[in-house]
């Protein structure tokens, strides 16, 4: 229960700091005197805690990290893909330790890849530490000041961004190889997204904004935009080889004569535009993560000036006879190019909006 202890005056010293005395019925209730130290905390709401040390440090002793358990029960006709979901949402809301039990062997044997291959390929930090006939146990062992939300993000982008040019590099080549790379990259920034939701939903759960290196909880917001949009790079960069390796299988079948080559001044001027896009996603991800709202304000300034970039290739294309199922591709990947440059100005915004106040103060 809250207790008044009445008013204090500040006061000032000679050497310019200020002092308030404490009150002394406090100071014999917690037996502390001269030489005891105190921790000073400032509340979000402006207001002071302050805490003995050797109570804190007490606390610190005492308090063992507990771990978030859940258990999902998978009967016979339930679909694997379903089960998956359930392991993805838990993840994400920060779970430690997810148990999956099953009603029989038989339904362990229909699951048991499916959850394997999950584990593998989407829930970074996650291992099977206990498997029986009729359970699996899964933990996530990764922690936030191991892999923290920025770098997650920054790789995200640095993969996102890869997809994207290898995706249009393969259109060029009919690579195979380049386009599985593509699939696996995307599946890679998947997984990190993941990750990202998992740490911005503890972080907020926890009130750990300061420990995220934001200074508001309003910052969470704006992050999981940002994952968003990379992660909606990544995608149109999946779905836009899938496009390509459908042609070449059509090419492959003879179901489609291709005889022309991909015209080279228009694809030069597209891989120009998808350029320009991904230095403005790079420059738009530097200001955020340095705070700065004159730099993303400036590159607000240079997206809407780039809009000249994309009709000029359209105007390139209108002049050119080319194969329809390579131009309906070249408008994807134009598309595709034009997204990321307004991503490119959320972020901007973004920074803007978490920055405002800073500058305006």
């Amino acid at each position: 229960m809250d207790q008044d202890l009445g008013y204090r005056k500040i006061q000032r010293t000679g050497r310019g700091s200020y002092i308030v005395s404490l009150p002394k019925r406090w100071i014999r209730e917690l037996k502390l005197g001269k030489g005891d130290q105190i921790v000073f905390k400032v509340k979000e709401d402006s207001s002071l805690l302050l805490i003995p040390r050797k109570i804190l440090e007490g606390r610190r002793q005492t308090e063992e990290p507990t771990l978030k358990e859940y258990r999902i029960i998978v009967s016979p006709s339930e679909d694997p893909k379903s089960v998956c979901r359930k392991i993805i949402s838990l993840y994400v809301v920060s779970a430690n330790i997810i148990r999956i039990r099953f009603k029989d062997e038989e339904t362990f044997s229909k699951h048991k890849m499916v959850i394997n291959n999950l584990i593998k390929n989407m829930l970074l930090g996650s291992e099977i530490i206990d498997e029986t006939s009729k359970e699996i146990t899964i933990q996530v062992l990764v922690d936030h000041p191991e892999f923290p939300v920025e770098k997650a993000i920054r790789r995200m982008a640095i993969l996102a961004l890869s997809a994207s040019r290898d995706a249009i590099l393969a259109l060029e080549s009919m690579d195979e190889n380049r386009i599985n790379s593509v699939s696996e990259i995307c599946n890679d920034v998947n997984r990190l997204n993941l990750y990202v939701i998992r740490q911005l939903k503890y972080g907020l759960e926890k009130n750990l904004f300061k420990e995220l290196g934001f200074k508001t909880k309003k910052e969470f917001l704006g992050y999981r935009i940002v994952a968003n949009n990379i992660k909606s790079i990544s995608n149109s960069a999946k779905n836009l080889v899938n496009n390509i390796a459908t042609l070449k299988d059509m090419i492959k079948n003879h179901l489609l004569l291709l005889n022309v080559p991909v015209d080279k001044e228009v694809y030069s001027q597209i891989l120009k535009f998808n350029s320009k896009a991904q230095s403005l996603f790079e420059e738009s991800l530097k200001a955020l993560f340095k705070r700065d709202y004159n730099r993303a304000d400036k590159l607000i300034s240079e997206i809407e000036s780039s809009a000249a970039l994309e009709s000029d290739v359209i105007t390139l294309m209108s002049t050119k006879k080319l194969d329809p199922n390579i131009s309906s591709i070249l408008r994807l990947i134009i598309e595709n190019s034009r997204r990321i440059i307004e991503y490119s100005r959320d972020i901007a915004e973004v920074t803007m909006n978490r920055t405002i106040e800073e500058i305006s103060g």
